[in-house]
């Protein structure tokens, strides 16, 4: 556990929910709650004065929605706040969006509270947010709709990149975990997280959700989730 607490803020524009997460974190001797939010505008003014690590993030909102919320708040740089996209609707439309607009993660709200508490660790630690079978699965069903031929300058980036980085990058936007990667080209896991950092610092990406992201609108991996060579 961090000595630290995670600073938590929840944006949701019903508070009967916002009370119901609060107590949840509340609960945990590593989370405190710092701020929370009727809708996206006012996430984005009360963050203005208020230092928080992980936001959760409502989708459907008055004002300003969750989507265009999170992406004010991931404009900010490395130091913003990660953002975990909470939501009812199952909608790759929505998942897609967030993730595109700077998101770590996508759950549902009925997620079982223990599940809640790890993505929040996972996101402030850095590490996945979204489960890799769900990354699949959004990713998979929505890439059809996805631009093509309009990615020359992130291929151009992904060429930067090891053979070795490039063979980590394929896998991770495929929806494997590290541990599933290490496996696969028999090395430590520690040896995976490592080839994942210089792959999010030489593309200039936030998080491995970024990653997949990039891949797919660049081409590199498919719908099905098989890499394209």
């Amino acid at each position: 556990m961090s000595e630290t607490p995670i600073r938590v803020m929840l944006v949701d524009d019903q508070a009967l929910l916002r009370t119901g997460f609060r107590m949840v974190l509340a609960a945990q001797p590593d989370m405190e709650v710092v701020a929370e939010a009727g809708d996206g505008a006012e996430a984005v003014e009360i963050l203005r004065t208020t230092t928080a690590d992980v936001v959760l993030m409502d989708v459907r909102m008055p004002r300003l929605d969750g989507v265009e919320a999170t992406r004010r708040i991931c404009a900010g740089g490395p130091d913003a706040p990660k953002v975990l996209i909470l939501t009812t609707f199952d909608l790759d439309e929505y998942a897609f969006s967030g993730l595109k607009a700077g998101a770590s993660g996508f759950m549902l709200k009925d997620v079982p509270p223990g599940e809640l508490l790890n993505a929040i660790r996972s996101v402030h630690s850095g590490d996945a947010v979204v489960a890799p079978s769900t990354t699949r699965r959004l990713l998979d069903r929505f890439s059809p709709m996805l631009p093509s031929g309009t990615a020359e300058p992130e291929r151009k980036e992904v060429g930067r990149l090891t053979e070795r980085e490039r063979e980590v990058l394929l896998l991770v936007a495929q929806g494997l975990s590290n541990g599933e990667i290490a496996g696969r080209l028999f090395v430590s896991e520690a040896t995976v997280k490592t080839h994942v950092g210089r792959i999010l610092t030489k593309l200039g990406l936030r998080d491995r959700v970024q990653v997949v992201v990039l891949a797919y609108e660049t081409g590199l991996v498919r719908a099905g989730g098989g890499a394209t060579g």
